[in-house]
């Protein structure tokens, strides 16, 4: 007999397909009127059904597990399309813009944020709180690719800051392993093992092996996609998905060797685009920004029903220490270090690009990922009382500066667009309502007052004749002594 299945996972299907279906319906007003992208709107939805005990993300496995592989594979689908819609050669044009930004600016943003981090969080030493850190330096993809696209970035970006916007989220993203790990190192290691792990294990393995290995993954890739098209061996729709699984291929491979797998995916994709030749035919498909914005909708509303809200307000941690702690991560963060090297950065062309790429450097899904790559190294170091408390403190701090930067970068495009406007019209309406206020009944006088009144303005009239006729005789006065 047929009976209705109240399972966790028909309502998710039912809440999430319905929100996809209403801001799908409303997405032209919201992303090309009110500049608000879906990341916002999502992280909102998770949060919502998950208070609502609707969502129960416990119900599908372990809840770390699932968000580290989660955010890795939408890292690497969505840095390898990254690396791909930059024009033809641009890392070896750029090399520069992107050294400074990768080396000194990133350097300035990890020992920033783990001084704001180490003064707000209590208990905490500087080299914990750079632990922390780590996982906030890079600026996401995801959302940069928010900022760079749609009518706002058209209107107001010049092409070659969104280029390097999207060259910087791409490339520092995988090039947050060397702060983690750095820290994490001198965290555990001893004297010279520190620099041997360091070097050997991050730098050459993880990062220089990656780049390798996505520079090769992604050139045969291309060199084969083209004769595969000339040959007329692949059709139009697999030709239009091969990026995505290129993306998968990358992912799986460079984790079974133990690399960088979201740089490799970045590099990868850049050279599958290397000549501009994969652009130019899919340039006219929209298949990558619908992939893309599936993806934003799934990843933020898993990450609103996983962010752990009750934990922003502890006894040890209240909630100002939090705000204060988001206010000037988003401030102090990045802001500074771009706009004291813009002038030696050559695609930021001036003072007004500098303080944009430097206010818009968003904390996002690689933040959640570098946080469950710390804690997975961490359970290995031990359980002495500092290790416990670093990996307790840590998933509140970072998803709360997650939380932070998704509004407050969510929200700054709506504010500068529509704050002026909003402001002119609030001042405009007060005039008018101050000139069509009615004026107060006039209060109704006694003849007594009125005679009152009447001698008052007699005896004023006098003053002001008497006046007069004074001016005059000095006037003639003064004319008579002229003539003398």
């Amino acid at each position: 007999m047929p009976a209705v299945v109240p399972s966790n996972f028909n309502y998710v299907c039912t809440l999430l397909g319905g929100f996809i279906l209403t801001i799908g319906l409303l997405s032209h007003s919201i992303r090309d009127k009110l500049y608000v992208s879906e990341s916002l709107p999502s992280l909102l939805f998770g949060m919502i059904f998950k208070s609502a005990d609707l969502i129960r993300p416990s119900e599908y496995g372990t809840v770390t597990d699932i968000t580290r592989e989660f955010t890795r594979l939408v890292l690497g689908i969505q840095l390898t399309i990254a690396g791909s819609v930059l024009p033809m050669k641009y890392v070896r044009k750029e090399w520069l813009s992107i050294l400074i930004l990768l080396v000194p600016v990133m350097s300035s943003m990890w020992i920033i944020s783990g001084l704001i981090i180490f003064l707000c969080i209590p208990e905490l030493r500087f080299l914990d709180a750079l632990i922390m850190a780590a996982c906030v330096t890079p600026t996401d993809p995801v959302l940069s690719n928010s900022i760079v696209k749609g009518k706002f970035a058209e209107e107001n970006l010049s092409q070659s800051l969104r280029n390097i916007i999207s060259a910087e989220s791409g490339a520092n993203d995988g090039f947050g392993y060397p702060f983690l790990f750095l820290a994490l190192y001198i965290y555990h290691d001893k004297n010279t093992q520190i620099a041997r792990d360091w070097i050997v294990e991050t730098l050459i393995y993880q990062i220089i092996l990656s780049v390798v290995y996505g520079m090769i993954v992604g050139y045969a890739a291309m060199k084969i996609l083209q004769f595969s098209r000339r040959k007329h061996l692949i059709d139009e729709e697999s030709f239009y998905v091969f990026i995505f699984a290129l993306a998968v291929f990358i992912i799986g491979t460079a984790g079974l060797l133990g690399t960088d797998d979201i740089l490799a995916c970045f590099v990868a994709g850049h050279f599958l685009n290397w000549d501009d030749w994969f652009q130019n035919n899919t340039k006219d498909n929209n298949l990558q920004a619908c992939v893309d914005y599936l993806l934003n909708i799934f990843i933020f509303a898993w990450l609103g029903a996983v962010t752990p809200w009750s934990d922003f307000s502890t006894p040890e941690i209240p909630v100002w220490r939090y705000i204060v702690m988001g206010i000037a991560v988003l401030i102090f963060r990045r802001l500074p270090a771009v706009v004291l090297t813009y002038r030696l950065i050559p695609r930021i062309e001036d003072l007004r690009e500098a303080i944009f790429s430097g206010f818009f450097g968003p904390i996002g899904v690689g933040a959640i990922f570098y946080l469950h790559v710390c804690l997975e190294t961490m359970e290995d170091f031990g359980e002495s009382e500092t290790t416990k408390y670093v990996m307790k403190a840590i998933a509140p701090v970072i998803y709360f500066l997650m939380v932070s930067s998704v509004v407050v970068h969510g929200l700054s495009i709506p504010i500068l667009e529509f704050g002026p406007l909003i402001l002119q019209r609030m001042l405009k309406g007060d005039r008018k309502f101050a000139e069509s206020r009615p004026s107060l009944p006039a209060r109704s006088v006694s003849p007594l007052e009125m005679e009152s009144n009447q001698v008052k303005a007699i005896g004023m009239r006098d003053l002001r004749f008497h006046a007069d006729e004074d001016a005059i005789e000095m006037d003639i006065l003064s004319d008579n002594l002229d003539n003398s």
